[in-house]
């Protein structure tokens, strides 16, 4: 089999896969967010939401337009995460190969760059994870990809436009390119320094509006100040498990082709050449990363999933610096051992978290809001402290057929109370939580313990997910009173 068909066929295969575990995992409490601000009655509701939320609309407003078109469920919700993983494999491959063919850059292969940056666009973990998420960080690569794409071929205009809707889509992408503004500024290009300027402010206007949330003191409190594990994350996020170990081995690898398997040194001075770092898009995307982490320090900002963006630009530097290799016969064999190599550890990797025969669990997160809304579904007096996401579950689960319609929805601690306060107390209530031990103990214990002090005897029921706990409460007799 030759190169090409090959390798369209391995990344078929990894594609195909993450299609087919579209709907092998329920969705975990980003997603099920997901679905409560964007499959709204209306477009205005929507927007009002969004006004109470952390991310910028473009990416709900798109998943809004997509719910009128399909059914709103996780299934469609992950269909639009894949197409847009698609869309931007293509796009990230193409500006490699048109990257390769510059003669700004020069010496490199076409086709070796196309073929490599297909390998990491749609084989790599950080792609491929987010391809069957009910997020936007599809959407956003899709977009970055695109705005790298026209700044190479020097279309302000067009690149202006992708620029706004990547900024639109997160405020990773308004960093970003307000990095790469000034960048261009620096270099004098200031056409493109314009465009990128001008295209950031409709998403400085909506920060505008929605500054009353976003600068409240708790917003992004999930989000640590810098430091060693956030460096660990993100290289997992990259290269799969044991990120350290897999790094090392590539530099080794990396340090004996350069030692002994190049046929010559003229790719050495191209790996010099600042050419494709700016062409590319990897040095507005450094300073980013750079300018984040600092400011992190003060207001934290810097989080492992959303240095996704830095891909559109590392994969084309990357596979075009590769392709100006010119390899003898040992660089040829340490280069192909060391590709399936990390191929074959990303089979595994990169569905870790998607399929449940990988991780034996089924949940994505530490989330199985899907087991407790299809246990209990049919269970009229429902408590959690986490409600409005079970609330959420069986929207999805009865959309896709999974349940019927509860007689009654998920209800708060406050509700819990009021109903315990009642003379006619119902003979029997279930109290719920899903997330890691740590988190449900201090969530489901106050409620357990204000359901047994009005009489009753909780026991926990036993659920096939290390993610899910529910707790019976029975009525004990003689407690009819409060």
């Amino acid at each position: 089999m030759t190169r090409q068909p090959l390798i369209l066929l391995v990344c078929a295969a990894f594609a195909l896969r993450a299609l087919s575990l579209i709907e092998a995992t329920g969705l975990w409490s980003d997603e099920l967010y997901t679905v409560g601000k964007s499959f709204q009655p209306s477009l205005a509701a929507m927007l009002a939401m969004l006004r109470q939320d952390t991310h910028p609309p473009l990416y709900y407003g798109l998943l809004w337009g997509w719910g009128q078109l399909l059914p709103p469920s996780g299934l469609t919700l992950r269909l639009f995460s894949w197409l847009a993983y698609l869309a931007g494999g293509v796009l990230i491959t193409a500006q490699s190969r048109a990257l390769a063919r510059d003669q700004a850059v020069g010496g490199a292969r076409p086709s070796v760059a196309m073929a490599l940056a297909a390998l990491l666009a749609f084989c790599s973990p950080y792609p491929v994870r987010f391809a069957i998420e009910g997020k936007g960080y599809a959407l956003l690569v899709l977009l970055v990809a695109l705005a790298w794409w026209w700044r190479r071929a020097g279309r302000p205009g067009l690149y202006g436009l992708a620029v706004a809707l990547a900024a639109c889509t997160h405020y990773y992408g308004l960093f970003l390119f307000a990095a790469a503004a000034v960048w261009d500024g620096w270099q004098r290009r200031w056409r493109l320094a314009w465009a990128a300027a001008l295209a950031l402010l409709p998403a400085l206007g909506w920060i505008a509006l929605a500054s009353a949330y976003l600068m409240r003191s708790g917003t992004g409190a999930w989000i640590g100040r810098p430091d060693f594990a956030l460096l660990e994350d993100t290289l997992a996020r990259g290269l799969g498990l044991w990120p350290l170990p897999k790094l090392a081995l590539l530099g080794l690898a990396f340090w004996a082709i350069r030692r002994w398997g190049v046929a010559h040194d003229g790719a050495g001075q191209r790996w010099q050449q600042p050419a494709l770092a700016d062409r590319s898009g990897l040095m507005p995307s450094l300073w980013m990363v750079l300018a984040v982490v600092l400011v992190s320090f003060w207001k934290p900002l810097a989080f492992s999933r959303y240095f996704v963006v830095l891909i559109p630009a590392l994969i084309p530097w990357l596979a075009v610096q590769v392709a100006a290799w010119r390899l003898n016969r040992r660089g040829a064999v340490v280069g192909a051992a060391a590709l399936v190599g990390l191929l074959l550890s990303w089979w595994w990797h990169s569905f870790q978290e998607l399929d449940p025969a990988v991780n034996g669990h089924g949940t994505r997160e530490s989330d199985d809001f899907q087991l407790l809304s299809q246990r209990l579904g049919d269970a009229p007096d429902r408590f959690s402290r986490r409600e409005r996401l079970l609330n959420l579950s069986d929207r999805i689960e009865v959309a896709a057929g999974r349940m019927p319609a509860p007689s009654q929805p998920w209800r708060d601690a406050a509700s819990l109370n009021v109903l315990l306060e009642r003379d006619n107390r119902p003979r029997e209530l279930w109290l719920a939580d899903s997330g890691n031990r740590a988190g449900v103990a201090p969530r489901l214990k106050p409620l357990k313990r204000r359901a047994e002090a009005a009489g009753y005897h909780c026991e926990r029921l036993e659920l096939a997910s290390p993610y899910a706990q529910a707790l019976r409460c029975t009525l004990d007799p003689g407690s009819a009173q409060p």
